[in-house]
């Protein structure tokens, strides 16, 4: 084997010249690479078509998120290693850094790769195609971003090592400028603190329907960055909202509720008063019986008040659903059942009337004048 190397470079000497060897050296490790950076391009294309063949969130992200990384690292080695031929035989300053420039180079697709990888793993936790319990979205997004943010403190660590930067130079000098930074980036830093609170706490994650009775917050989350939280209003405009402002008030979240309640106020004549107890009766009777109401909470119909135009009774109930526009569509049927028992009972509806009392004696004398 080796006289067989052997002649093939005295071959290539012959032909070329000692002194023109290294480009067909070059040539090989170009022509070398391209050859490797295509088989494992199709070997790898086929793992991923294979791993999409399973339900198994850990290979779907690994072959994913390799696979673009792994051929650009075999490209950044291949020509690398071109360079550092010619450097040997060229005295360009350019060539002195291959060294440098490939260990950066293999720093930043490794980091591209696990900030790849971190993403897809992410994405697959909530998807209850890969997973039976499904992870909670807001926390594998905080998880994402810290894991995200510390692989990359880490690679730019380790950058600066390879350029022949000290870390513990830098780590002081961040120490000592942290300090600074602290006071010219207070507010950055609260809506820091704010977004971490809102993740260790949890008031409300992404999807939740929140609204704030101390400031004009209403809508849906729709993301909870480092900085801000974009809410989705109703009229579909989207407001962003610093996260400190979450530690200063106070946030109602809707989604969360367990039911929805009815609570609405009937009134009938005046001149149906003999026929209100029937019908607060019959109206509680189909409150309770009602398959959409819970009666696991609290039920009331009561007559309550005397207004100055109608006898008032309350109802108040709560429905097993807390969708929006299905507790709608019950509280209709609620109300529209209570008027038929309102009209099955002989009575009526009231609504603002007034009567005027003519004194008698002021009829008499408008008769006599008359």
């Amino acid at each position: 084997m080796e006289s067989w190397w052997k002649h093939i470079v005295d071959w290539l000497i012959a032909v070329t010249g000692k002194e023109n060897l290294w480009v067909i050296e070059v040539f090989f490790v170009v022509f070398a690479t391209l050859i490797v950076a295509f088989v494992v391009s199709r070997f790898m294309a086929k793992l991923e078509l294979r791993a999409s063949k399973t339900k198994n969130l850990w290979d779907d992200a690994l072959f994913e998120s390799l696979s673009r990384p792994l051929k650009w690292f075999i490209w950044a080695m291949g020509l690398s290693y071109a360079a550092t031929i010619i450097s040997n035989v060229s005295a360009s300053v350019i060539f002195s850094s291959v060294e440098t420039v490939r260990h950066v180079a293999a720093i930043v697709i490794v980091t591209w790769f696990f900030n790849g990888f971190i993403t897809r793993v992410e994405k697959n936790v909530i998807n209850p195609g890969y997973i039976h319990k499904p992870m909670d979205r807001t926390t594998a997004m905080a998880v994402g971003k810290l894991l995200r943010i510390s692989v990359v403190i880490t690679s730019v660590l380790i950058g600066l090592q390879s350029l022949g930067y000290s870390i513990s130079g830098v780590l002081a000098f961040g120490g000592v400028g942290g300090i600074a930074v602290g006071f010219a980036a207070k507010d950055l830093l609260a809506n820091f603190f704010g977004g971490l609170m809102i993740y260790l706490d949890r008031p409300f994650t992404v999807g939740d329907w929140v609204r704030s009775p101390d400031k004009d917050i209403e809508g849906t989350v729709e993301d909870i960055g480092w900085r801000l939280t974009r809410i989705r209003t109703f009229d579909k405009r989207p407001l962003y909202v610093p996260n400190s402002t979450f530690t200063q008030i106070a946030v109602e979240n809707p989604s969360r509720m367990l039911n929805r309640r009815i609570y609405e106020t009937v009134g009938i004549r005046y001149d149906d008063a003999e026929k209100m107890s029937g019908v607060v009766n019959a109206v509680k009777a189909m409150v309770q019986a009602h398959e959409d109401i819970d009666q696991n909470q609290m039920i009331m119909v009561n007559f309550n008040v005397f207004s100055p135009s109608s006898l008032d009774f309350f109802v108040y109930c709560f429905t097993k659903t807390t969708d929006w526009a299905r507790f709608h569509e019950v509280k209709q049927d609620v109300m529209l059942k209570i008027l038929d028992i309102i009209d099955d009972h002989g009575a009526e509806c009231a609504f603002p009337t007034s009567t005027i009392h003519i004194p008698e004696k002021i009829v008499t004398s408008q008769n006599s004048g008359a």
